[in-house]
C-alpha cells in the first residue's frame, strides 16, 4: 500500500468469533459436564415430544453391566463411548433414546478381593459370619460404583446416572431369585454330577465365559494298558443305550490262554494311550477307540539310549500316528506285525496301569473296557483315548453311554482326597496357581509299575481363570444345571419348545446383528453348548433359592420342593431385606412353615453364576423400571466380541427360558483394544493406555473421536502416534467450525435468502447437505460411526475449507452486507451450522456444545436438547452436483498451472492471473459454463483469480497446459491487466478510476 493511499482494512468484513483456536478440552470439559447436570439435560430429553406433540418412538439401549472392582481401562471407554454415540444419535434423529447404566456387583472378583484383605490380616473367611462377609463385599462394590460412575461421566456419556441399576439392589436380587425359580418350576432345573471347569485356586466351578486360554507347558505321557482278556458279548443293548454289565464280565471274559488260541494278536500286547493330564490316570475307567481308524500292532526290535520301551514288546497304535509314538519312545526299529481294524477292539478288556501296584490297596484292581468313541481322532496322540469320566466332557458322555462309574478323587482345592493310596493329599494345582506334585508323582508311579512308555513336555493352549489367571481342571462335582433341550409346556412355544430351539430361532429370526458375523458366532455356540451350569460354591451372590428333600435322590420326582407359595415368600423377603436374609438362622423354617415340614428339607447354599444375574437384567430393568420398555425388550445390546460367550449368551438362554425369546432386537459387537503395534495391552509390557491419561492430555472429545474414526468391528489400535493423528483431524475440523462461526457473526433472519434465489455455488452446497443428510441418518441408523465421520470430515475439509470457504472469502469480506451473494453465503452458513453441529454432536459432545453456545448462549441452551433438522428434499439436485464436480476439475487444472507460475516467481498470488481456458473439441462445454464472457467473472471467483476468459478452440501458437480429461481442454496463462485493488486485492483494469482511491468498482460501491 502506498503511503498516501487510504487504509481500507477496517472496511473489510473479517470473521469475528470468540471461539478459540486452541480447544483446552482437558480444562474446559468438566465445566460443560457440570452445566449439563445443572440444567438436567437427560431428564429434559425424556420430556421432548414429536413435531405434532405426540410421544416420540422409544429407543432403548440396554447396558451390559461392567464389573464394580477397579478403575476403567481403555476397553471400558470404547464400549461406553460407542453406547453414548448410539443413544445420542438416535435421540437427535427423533427417538426417545433411554440409557440406564448398570453394574454387575456379585461374584468372585469382589469376593476374592475381600478374601485377600482377610489373608493379609491373618483371618480366614470361613471363620466369619457369612452375612457379615457379604456386607463387606457389598460395601466394596458400592465404593467402586461411585468411582466408575464419575469416570464414565467424564467421558461425556449421557444417561440416568442418578438412578442406575445394580444387580445387588434388593429388588434386583428378588427378581433374579424369581427368574431362577421359574426354571425350578418349569422342570429344567436339575442337580447332576458331571465334570465342570473348576478353579482349584478359587475353589469354584466356572462358566465358559469366565475362562481364557493361554500357553501352558504340560507334562505328556504315553502309557501302556496291558491287555487282560476279551469278551465277545461285552456290549449288551439295553433300553437306554449300551452298558457294561459289571456283574457278567468275569464269566464272559476270555482268558489270556484262550486268547492265544482265538485271538493271538491281542495276547500279551498293550494298548498305548497319550495324555497331557497324567494326574487323571488314577481316575481312568476306560480306553476309547474309533471304529473308523486303522491301527497297527507293532513289535519293538531295538531301542535308543534312555528309552523305556522294551525289546520284543508289542503295542497297538494308530498307523497314522505310529511315527510320532516311535520317536517319543526312542524306538530305533520296530516291525508292524499286522493291521487291525478298529472294530476288532470291541470287547477287549485291559488292566489299569496301577493294578496290583504295591501300596495300591486294591484301589485300581478293576478291569478297564475298550469302548468305541467318535471323539477319537488321528490328529495327535496314539489313536486311543484314556477315559476318566470325572474329568472331561467327552469322557463323561462316553461314561453316560456305557454306564462307567464316576470317581471323586479330587477335592475342591485341587488336591487328591487324603485317603487315596499313593497320592493322597497331593496337589494338582497349588493355592498360588502353580503346579503341584501330583503329575510328577503319577508319572513316577507309572514308571515304577512298568506302564510308562514315554514322557515329555508340551506347550499348548490351556484354560485359565480370567480372574486368578491360574490353570483350571475338569472336575466332577454335584452342580445345578438348566436342561436346555428339555421340552417345555409353558405357553411360550412360538419359537420352539426347548431353550436351545428358542435361542437358535431368535438368533435367526428376531435379531439384527452388527456386524453380521456375530450371528454365526453365537449360533454355533448355542448349537453346540451343553446344559447351563448355574451353581457356584461361593458366598457373594444370589443364592439358588431352592430346597431339596432329605434322603431323596436327584432323580426322584420329589427331590426338589416346587411350591409357588414358598417362592412368593422368598421373593417378598428378598424385596424387603435383600438376598442376605437367605443366610439368616431360621429363614428356612420361616418360609416353609405351614406349607411343608421344614425338617424334611435341606436348604441349598450355592450361589448363582453371575452370568445368570446379568442375564436376568432384562427383567428388573427393561420390564420393571418406569424408564424400561413396554414389552420388556431392548432395541440394542452392545458389548465386546467376547460377550458372545458371555452376556449375549447368558441373556439369550435366560430369556428363552422365562420369556420364550431373545430379550433384544439387535446386537452390536466391537473388537478389543490393542497397542499401536497390534499387541495385546498388559501392564507388564508397559503398553497400556488409560482413558484418564488420554483425557488429561487431550480431552475426552479426542478419545471419542478415536472411537468414531476406528472400525470397531475389528480390534482397535491406540497409542501416542495414533492419538496425535486423531488430534490433528480434530484441529482441522475445529478450524472449519471456527471459520463458520466467524462468518456468521451478527447474522439475522432479515438476511436470509430463499434457496431459489441463490447463486449456483450456494445451491450446490445445499445439494451436498441433502446428500449428506440421507447418508448421515442412514449411517447412524446402522451404527456406522466411522462412515458418518469420514463423510462429514471429507465434506468439511474438501468441500467447505478447500472450496466453498476459499471461494466465498472474497464475497464475505468485501461484498456489501446487502448483496445477494453475501447474504446467500451467510444463509448457507447458517444452514450448514445447524446441520454440522447436530450431526457431529453425538461424537464430539463437548466441542459441539461449545460451538452451539457461541451462537446461542443461555443457561438453558444446549445442542444436546435439539434434533437434527429436517433437510428439504428439493435441495437435492444431481445435475447441479455433476456440474460443479466438472468445474472443480477445470479449477484444479487452472490451479496447477498457477502454482507452477508461482514456483517460477512469475506471480506471488493467484489474483495476479487472468488465465484463458480453451475447449478445443467440445463446444457444449461453453454452454456448461454459461456460454458468455459474463461467466468468466463467476468462474474467476471460483478459481480465485482476478479474471478468467472462456474460449472455444486451441490457444494460438499451441497449448501451454493441457487438461487431463477426455474433452480437450487447454489453460493459457495470462497476467491480469490493471492495478491491484487496495481493498480486495484483485487486479482489475478499472482500479483507480473511482471515487475511492485504489479501489475497483465493487469495493468503491461498498464504500459508498
Amino acid at each position: 500500500m502506498c503511503a498516501d493511499m487510504p487504509d481500507y482494512r477496517s472496511t473489510v468484513f473479517l470473521p469475528e468469533t470468540e471461539f478459540p483456536m486452541r480447544a483446552g478440552l482437558p480444562q474446559r470439559e468438566p465445566e460443560w459436564l457440570a452445566r449439563w447436570e445443572r440444567i438436567g439435560v437427560y431428564d429434559r430429553l425424556r420430556e421432548k415430544k414429536g413435531p405434532q406433540g405426540q410421544a416420540r418412538a422409544p429407543f432403548t439401549l440396554h447396558d451390559g453391566p461392567p464389573y464394580a472392582n477397579g478403575h476403567l481401562h481403555i476397553g471400558h471407554a470404547l464400549n461406553k463411548v460407542l453406547k453414548d454415540m448410539v443413544v445420542r444419535s438416535q435421540q437427535m434423529m427423533g427417538r426417545d433414546a433411554r440409557y440406564v447404566p448398570g453394574w454387575d456387583c456379585h461374584g468372585l472378583p469382589i469376593e476374592w478381593k475381600i478374601e485377600e484383605q482377610y489373608r493379609a490380616k491373618g483371618l480366614n473367611k470361613d471363620d466369619v459370619d457369612v452375612v457379615a462377609f457379604r456386607q463387606e463385599c457389598r460395601r466394596f462394590a458400592e465404593g467402586w460404583i461411585d468411582i466408575q460412575r464419575e469416570e464414565f461421566k467424564r467421558l461425556g456419556v449421557t444417561g440416568n446416572w442418578a438412578d442406575p441399576y445394580l444387580t445387588m439392589d434388593y429388588h434386583a436380587e428378588a427378581v433374579i431369585a424369581q427368574e431362577f425359580m421359574k426354571f425350578l418350576m418349569n422342570g429344567t432345573l436339575y442337580q447332576g454330577s458331571k465334570p465342570v471347569m473348576w478353579s482349584p485356586v478359587e475353589k469354584t466351578a466356572l462358566a465358559e465365559a469366565e475362562v481364557e486360554y493361554h500357553d501352558h507347558t504340560s507334562h505328556q505321557v504315553w502309557v501302556r494298558f496291558k491287555v487282560k482278556g476279551f469278551r465277545p458279548d461285552a456290549l449288551v443293548p439295553v433300553s437306554n443305550g449300551l452298558t457294561w454289565p459289571g456283574d457278567r464280565h468275569v464269566n464272559d471274559l476270555l482268558s489270556l490262554d484262550e486268547m492265544n488260541r482265538f485271538a493271538p494278536d491281542f495276547a500279551d500286547a498293550s494298548i498305548v494311550i497319550w495324555t497331557t493330564t497324567p494326574w487323571t490316570i488314577p481316575q481312568n475307567r476306560a480306553v476309547a477307540y474309533n471304529d473308523g481308524v486303522t491301527y497297527g500292532l507293532y513289535r519293538v526290535d531295538s531301542v535308543g539310549e534312555n528309552s523305556t520301551a522294551l525289546i520284543g514288546e508289542r503295542i497297538f497304535v494308530a498307523d497314522a500316528l505310529a511315527d510320532s509314538v516311535k520317536t517319543a519312545a526312542k524306538v530305533e526299529q520296530w516291525t508292524r506285525v499286522r493291521g487291525i481294524d478298529g472294530s476288532l477292539f470291541r470287547g477287549l478288556v485291559l488292566d489299569h496301569p496301577f493294578r496290583g501296584v504295591e501300596g495300591g490297596n486294591g484301589e485300581w484292581d478293576y478291569d478297564v473296557p475298550m469302548l468305541p468313541g467318535e471323539h477319537v481322532t488321528e490328529d495327535a496322540g496314539t489313536g486311543f483315548v484314556h477315559t476318566a469320566p470325572s474329568h472331561g466332557d467327552d469322557d463323561y458322555q462316553l461314561g453316560l453311554k456305557f454306564g462307567l462309574p464316576m470317581t471323586y478323587n479330587v477335592e475342591p482345592d485341587g488336591s487328591y482326597r487324603a485317603d487315596l493310596p499313593l497320592f493322597g493329599g497331593q496337589a494338582i494345582i497349588q493355592p498360588d496357581g502353580k503346579e503341584g506334585p501330583a503329575n510328577v508323582s503319577v508319572i513316577k508311579q507309572l514308571a515304577y509299575a512298568g506302564a510308562l512308555l514315554a514322557k515329555g513336555k508340551l506347550k499348548h493352549s490351556y484354560p485359565h481363570s480370567w480372574r486368578s489367571k491360574a490353570p483350571l481342571i475338569y472336575r466332577n462335582t454335584p452342580q445345578w444345571f438348566v436342561a436346555i433341550d428339555k421340552s417345555l409346556d409353558d405357553g411360550m412355544s412360538t419359537y420352539g419348545d426347548t431353550i436351545r430351539k428358542r435361542a437358535l430361532n431368535s438368533i435367526n429370526q428376531l435379531v439384527t446383528w452388527t456386524p453380521a458375523t456375530g450371528r454365526n458366532r453365537l449360533h454355533s455356540m448355542i448349537e453346540a453348548r451343553p446344559d447351563w451350569v448355574l451353581s457356584r460354591q461361593r458366598a457373594w451372590g444370589v443364592p439358588l433359592t431352592c430346597f431339596v428333600k432329605k434322603g431323596a435322590r436327584p432323580t426322584d420326582a420329589d427331590f426338589l420342593l416346587r411350591n409357588a407359595e414358598v417362592n412368593a415368600r422368598i421373593a417378598a423377603a428378598f424385596e424387603e431385606k435383600g438376598a442376605d436374609v437367605w443366610y439368616v438362622q431360621g429363614f428356612k423354617e420361616e418360609v416353609l412353615k405351614g406349607i411343608v415340614d421344614p425338617s424334611d428339607y435341606e436348604q441349598v447354599f450355592d450361589v448363582l453364576d453371575v452370568w445368570f444375574d446379568s442375564g436376568s437384567t432384562h427383567a428388573f430393568v427393561l420390564r420393571d423400571r418406569v424408564d424400561g420398555t413396554e414389552d420388556g425388550l431392548a432395541d440394542l445390546y452392545l458389548e465386546g466380541t467376547d460377550q458372545h460367550r458371555g452376556w449375549f449368551h447368558s441373556s439369550m438362554l435366560q430369556a428363552c427360558g422365562t420369556k420364550g425369546r431373545a430379550p433384544y432386537r439387535g446386537v452390536l459387537t466391537h473388537g478389543f483394544t490393542l497397542d499401536e503395534k497390534g499387541m495385546k495391552m498388559s501392564k507388564s509390557l508397559g503398553n497400556t493406555v488409560a482413558p484418564q491419561q488420554v483425557i488429561d492430555e487431550y480431552g475426552a472429545d479426542i478419545l471419542r473421536l478415536w472411537v468414531a474414526q476406528s472400525d470397531y468391528t475389528i480390534d482397535l489400535r491406540i497409542g501416542k502416534e495414533i492419538l496425535k493423528g486423531v488430534a490433528d483431524s480434530y484441529r482441522r475440523l475445529r478450524n472449519t467450525l471456527r471459520y463458520m462461526l466467524g462468518a456468521l457473526a451478527g447474522f439475522t433472519e432479515a438476511e436470509r435468502v430463499d434457496p431459489s434465489e441463490m447463486p449456483e455455488l450456494e445451491r450446490w452446497v445445499l445439494h451436498r447437505l441433502a446428500e449428506l443428510d440421507a447418508e448421515v441418518r442412514a449411517g447412524y441408523a446402522a451404527y456406522d460411526f466411522q462412515g458418518v465421520f469420514q463423510k462429514l470430515f471429507t465434506f468439511c475439509t474438501s468441500d467447505l475449507s478447500a472450496l466453498y470457504f476459499d471461494v466465498r472469502k472474497d464475497a464475505l469480506y468485501c461484498d456489501a452486507p446487502a448483496s445477494l451473494r453475501r447474504r446467500s453465503c451467510r444463509t448457507v452458513m447458517d444452514l450448514l451450522f445447524h446441520r454440522l453441529v447436530t450431526w457431529l454432536a453425538p461424537v464430539l459432545v463437548f466441542t459441539m456444545e461449545e460451538v452451539w453456545l457461541c451462537r446461542f448462549p443461555g443457561e438453558d441452551s444446549s445442542v444436546h436438547l435439539v434434533d437434527m433438522p429436517d433437510t428439504p428434499a428439493e435441495w437435492l439436485d444431481p445435475t447441479l452436483g455433476h456440474s460443479v464436480a466438472y468445474k472443480r476439475q477445470v479449477r484444479k487444472e487452472v490451479t496447477e498451472q498457477l502454482e507452477a507460475k508461482r514456483q517460477e516467481k512469475v506471480i506471488g498470488s493467484s489474483l495476479e492471473a487472468h488465465p484463458i481456458v480453451y475447449f478445443a473439441a467440445d463446444a457444449a462445454m461453453l454452454d456448461h459454463f454459461g456460454g458468455s464472457a459474463e461467466f468468466g467473472k463467476d468462474f474467476a471467483d471460483f478459481c480465485i483469480t482476478s479474471g478468467i476468459t472462456i474460449e472455444q478452440g486451441v490457444p494460438p501458437g499451441g497449448p501451454s497446459h493441457q487438461g487431463s480429461l477426455p474433452h480437450a481442454r487447454y489453460v493459457e496463462f495470462r497476467l491480469a491487466e490493471g492495478q491491484k485493488c487496495e481493498r480486495c486485492w484483485k487486479v482489475l483494469p478499472d482500479v483507480g478510476s473511482h471515487k475511492h482511491a485504489g479501489t475497483c468498482a465493487r469495493c468503491n460501491e461498498v464504500l459508498g
